[in-house]
C-alpha cells in the first residue's frame, strides 16, 4: 500500500491484538500522519484447539504461515508475530522482520486454579497435581522442576487457558480423549501482561529455573522484503537492543536446525557492549539435560549465537533433537 495508510495482520487472540494495537501506537507516535488498519486472521492454531501444534506443522503453520500467505498476496502490508511463534530454522524467502518492539518480560509464570495454593504444590512437590501446557520445553522443564507432577497436554490462547483452568473443564485431545482439569498453568509473563492478567501469577520462574523460548516476549513485525517503503515506516520503531538480542537467540535455532517438537530454550542479556547468551536443549522428560553460556561483542549477536548452538551440538544436542522428530503426526 501506497500514501498514508499501513495494513498489519495479526491474529484475532485478546493477546495478538494487544501486541497489534501497541504496534499502532508506535507508529502514530512516529509518523502522525500515518493510518494504521488492523487486518484480524483466525488461524488454523486458533480454529483447531485440541490438536497438539505438529499436527499444523509446528507454531509456524498453526499461527504465521496464513498471515504471511496473506502478505505475500499483497493484501497485506505488515504482519504481527509473537517472535518465538515464527520459525528460526528455515528461510522465509522474500519476507524480512522490519521492526522488534522493545522486550517484555521473558520469563514464565504459573497460574494456579482458584482453591490451590503454592504451598500446597511446593510442599506436595507436584505430586498429585496436574500441570497444563502445550509447550514442549516447559513440558521438560516442568519434569525436573516438579518430577511428581503429572504435565498434560492444554491449549488455547492465554485467557482462554485460564478460563478453562478456573471452570475445571477437561482438554479435548484429537483421538477424542480427555486430560485434566488441571491444577495449574504454565503461561508466558508477558502474555498475562498484555491481557490484564497479571495478577492471576503465582510464581515467577526464574530464567535459571525454565530459560525462555527463542524470543519470548518479542514482539515481531514482517513485511515483504522488496517493500521498501513498508520497511522504511517499520524502521522507526525497531528497538536495536531487543532486535540484537532476537538474532543472537535465533542463530541458536538456526545451528541446532530444531524443530516445533524440540525442547530447546535460549535467553539473551545485553550489559554496556557485552551480550551474555545461555541457551539449552532437554529431551522430552527432562532427564537430559545440556546448558552452555557464553559471552561476546554485541555487535556481533549471530557470531555468539553460532558459537553456542555449535557448542551445545558438541555436548550431544543433535541426537536429543533427533529423537525429538516426529517421522509423522
Amino acid at each position: 500500500m501506497s500514501g498514508k495508510g499501513l495494513r498489519i495482520g495479526t491474529r484475532k487472540s485478546t493477546m495478538a491484538l494487544a501486541q497489534t494495537e501497541e504496534i499502532a501506537r508506535l507508529l502514530g507516535a512516529a509518523m502522525p500522519d500515518l493510518r494504521v488498519d488492523i487486518v484480524k486472521f483466525e488461524t488454523k492454531g486458533d480454529r483447531d484447539q485440541t490438536s497438539k501444534l505438529l499436527r499444523h506443522g509446528g507454531k509456524g503453520g498453526a499461527f504465521v504461515a496464513e498471515i504471511r500467505g496473506a502478505m505475500r498476496e499483497g493484501e497485506l502490508d505488515a504482519a504481527m508475530h509473537s517472535l518465538k511463534d515464527m520459525p528460526g530454522n528455515e528461510e522465509t524467502p522474500g519476507l524480512i522482520i522490519a521492526a522488534t518492539l522493545p522486550r517484555d518480560a521473558a520469563n514464565d509464570s504459573l497460574v494456579l486454579r482458584p482453591g490451590v495454593t503454592l504451598e500446597q504444590l511446593l510442599v506436595a512437590k507436584g505430586k498429585n497435581f496436574k500441570i497444563g501446557t502445550n509447550a514442549v520445553r516447559r513440558a521438560a522443564y516442568l519434569r525436573r522442576l516438579f518430577p511428581e507432577a503429572t504435565v498434560i497436554h492444554f491449549r488455547g490462547a492465554a485467557d482462554t487457558r485460564i478460563a478453562k483452568l478456573d471452570r475445571g473443564d477437561r482438554q479435548k485431545l484429537a483421538s477424542g480423549s480427555e486430560v485434566g482439569p488441571a491444577d495449574a498453568l504454565v503461561v508466558a509473563r508477558s502474555g498475562l501482561e498484555r491481557i490484564g492478567l497479571a495478577a492471576r501469577i503465582a510464581h515467577d520462574f526464574k530464567v535459571s529455573e525454565m530459560l525462555p523460548a527463542v524470543g519470548q516476549g518479542i514482539v515481531a513485525v514482517e513485511c515483504v522484503e522488496r517493500d521498501w517503503l513498508s520497511r522504511d515506516r517499520l524502521g522507526k520503531i525497531d528497538d536495536e537492543p531487543t532486535r540484537l538480542r532476537a538474532e543472537a537467540e535465533r542463530e541458536v535455532l538456526w545451528v541446532l536446525d530444531g524443530h516445533c517438537n524440540s525442547p530447546m530454550a535460549a535467553h539473551a542479556t545485553l550489559e554496556g557492549d557485552r551480550m551474555d547468551l545461555v541457551a539449552s536443549v532437554l529431551d522430552e522428560e527432562g532427564g537430559r539435560f545440556i546448558e552452555v553460556a557464553r559471552s561476546g561483542a554485541a555487535t556481533r549477536p549471530r557470531e555468539l549465537g553460532r558459537a553456542v548452538g555449535l557448542d551445545l551440538l558438541d555436548k550431544g544436542a543433535a541426537e536429543i533433537i533427533a529423537r525429538t522428530r516426529p517421522e509423522d503426526f
